[in-house]
């Protein structure tokens, strides 16, 4: 046998299972899961029983989740989850068609898909619906905002990423060098230079509806991104606390899009295990030295997290 990563060797890694899952409309849905090895322990991927879930939902939207070895899903699986990723429409990679299908649907059948992909993972026994956090970064962040704004019953907690909380805003600051983009933008997302596509715009952000939100939230930001700016978090997190609904805001000063430094990641990770863990009982490595060396600021909600709180009162 041939091993392309000889350090992984031996490790209690789980193995990856692929599925097409039906969408409430027959489109297929090309996804991905991970379960852990107390509900998989010989890695057939039936659930001999269910295990709270972690639905991860790729960036983009038009890029899409592949099969294969993948980090998040072998963390959160080690940690007690069950994993989905799912390409929704509008993920590339599958044809023009599909990915056609996302023009105009982000919140609406885009949004369905993942949906229809949680109840599937309830019906095959994954899961129970009442123990599924959604999260992901970029497109997955929207998704996530969605979730908690737009279908606020069906999940347990969120992660959000860097998403964008208001589409309008989103689309007035894209940047010079993606100006030939934006013609794509008002097809697919919402064109902010007419009457109606504004009126899309701003009832598919889920700013809109940030009232609704009756889940736990956790949102990591870096202060640098020029795709989604601070301000999309700035102003979620903002009307959350004006209505007096907890959030947890993690602000990085020295990131963009995405955490690029392993430092911001790992401790990034240590505050979503210890999400997660208060909010669906996974397990939770104590955070020891994952906060050396990086630059995180807990802008609100450090005391919705005890273990993280003590971990930054011993750093000092």
């Amino acid at each position: 046998m041939v091993r392309h990563a000889s350090a992984l060797a031996g490790l209690p890694l789980q193995p990856m299972h692929d599925v097409v899952i039906p969408a409430r409309d027959g489109l297929e849905l090309v996804s991905y899961y991970t379960l852990p090895r107390a509900a998989d322990p010989d890695g057939d991927g039936r659930a001999t029983q269910a295990s709270p879930m972690v639905l991860l939902v790729h960036g983009g939207p038009w890029a899409r989740d592949t099969y294969g070895l993948n980090g998040t899903h072998q963390w959160l699986a080690n940690r007690g989850y069950a994993v989905l990723s799912v390409n929704f429409r509008g993920s590339t990679g599958f044809g023009k068609a599909f990915t056609n299908a996302g023009d105009l649907q982000w919140g609406r059948a885009m949004h369905d898909d993942l949906i229809d992909a949680v109840e599937w993972a309830v019906a095959q026994g994954i899961t129970e619906s009442d123990k599924v956090a959604i999260m992901g970064g970029s497109y997955g962040g929207y998704a996530t905002l969605a979730g908690l704004t737009m279908t606020p019953d069906v999940f347990a907690c969120g992660v959000d990423i860097v998403g964008p909380s208001n589409l309008v805003t989103l689309l007035e600051s894209i940047p010079p060098y993606w100006a030939p983009m934006k013609a794509m933008f008002a097809s697919r997302v919402g064109d902010l230079d007419t009457e109606e596509g504004r009126a899309l715009l701003i009832e598919r952000s889920p700013l809109t509806h940030v009232e609704n939100i009756q889940r736990p939230l956790l949102i990591g930001q870096g202060a640098n991104d020029p795709r989604v700016k601070q301000a999309e978090s700035d102003q979620i997190v903002t009307a959350m606390q004006e209505r007096e609904i907890p959030v947890t805001y993690v602000l990085y000063p020295d990131e963009g899009h995405g955490f690029a430094r392993p430092q911001n990641r790992l401790s990034f990770n240590a505050v979503t295990e210890a999400f997660l863990g208060e909010c669906l009982g996974g397990r939770v490595q104590p955070v020891g030295s994952d906060f050396d060396g990086a630059t995180l600021q807990i802008e609100a909600g450090l005391d919705e997290l005890p273990a993280i709180k003590e971990a930054l009162d011993a750093r000092g």
